[in-house]
């Protein structure tokens, strides 16, 4: 009866911790929403401390991660059986595979879980949603509809976030009890999508099917390590000095297969400098 009680108290101090941290982290992001090429979206020294100790509990396995989907779930069932332009996002953890042939199990779970929880945390504060995780990798999106520059912009930024989190918040912990650093890959791309549900049941998942969604995983596995692309049709709505952070990724034909629909020419990429 007590271990149970004890267990219930322990999920309970997470649930609210988590509430309150996320309160936090989304008055620190509205407060800084604003662009400058000298400030980074958010108070990334209150961040790193927020996560930093999140991280810290949990490999003292006193803290458990609570990542859901529901919120994303939540926005698309209001749009299923319609198209949608989003901007989606895909963030893939770098070296996983090497990962989980090389670390013990428990390793590689605190490993995933606080990669997937942290990353979450920043989209959802960023005015994002998360579709699903798929293994190592999050997969976001953003509703575009309103406004196509401001979504652009923003989910630059959430990306410039991701991973100044993971290089200067989380790897510091992790090198310090002999964990591996973390490093991420992230795509991004706009388009219209359809958003469809796998079953009738109201509780069955909802998904995100097209164009944009096939586009944006290719982008992300040509990416390079802490490293950003985005697709044409985001780098087209970026802000000016956005845009000049970027340039043109060069493939032979042979490696680039995707074709721009309105124009019938070779989609553009364009990497971070």
């Amino acid at each position: 009866m007590n271990e149970k009680s004890n267990d219930n108290d322990t999920k309970n101090k997470n649930e609210v911790d988590d509430e309150d941290r996320r309160v936090l982290e989304d008055i620190i992001y509205k407060k800084s929403n604003t662009f400058s090429s000298d400030n980074e979206v958010f108070d990334l020294k209150t961040l790193f401390h927020l996560r930093q100790d999140r991280l810290w509990g949990a490999i003292k396995e006193r803290y458990k991660y609570n990542t859901s989907i529901k919120r994303g779930q939540d926005y698309l069932i209001k749009h299923v059986d319609t198209k949608v332009s989003f901007v989606i996002m895909y963030a893939d953890l770098v070296g996983s595979t090497k990962m989980s042939m090389t670390l013990p199990v428990e390793k590689l779970v605190t490993i995933v879980r606080a990669f997937s929880h942290e990353l979450s945390s920043v989209i959802e504060s960023s005015n994002g949603y998360v579709l699903k995780y798929a293994g190592d990798a999050v997969i976001a999106f953003f509703p575009s509809g309103f406004n196509k520059y401001l979504t652009c912009d923003n989910a630059f930024r959430c990306a410039k976030s991701m991973i100044n989190i993971i290089r200067d918040g989380i790897n510091p912990i992790l090198s310090k009890h002999d964990f591996p650093s973390l490093a991420v890959k992230i795509g991004i791309d706009e388009g219209e999508n359809i958003v469809f549900q796998y079953g009738y049941d109201k509780s069955s998942q909802i998904d995100i099917l097209g164009y944009t969604m096939n586009v944006t995983s290719k982008i992300t596995s040509i990416t390079s390590p802490n490293g950003i692309s985005v697709g044409e049709n985001v780098f087209k709505l970026l802000h000016p000095q956005i845009q000049s952070k970027f340039k043109q990724v060069l493939f032979d034909n042979n490696d680039w297969k995707y074709i721009d629909i309105k124009t019938g020419e070779p989609y553009k990429v364009y990497g971070l400098k």
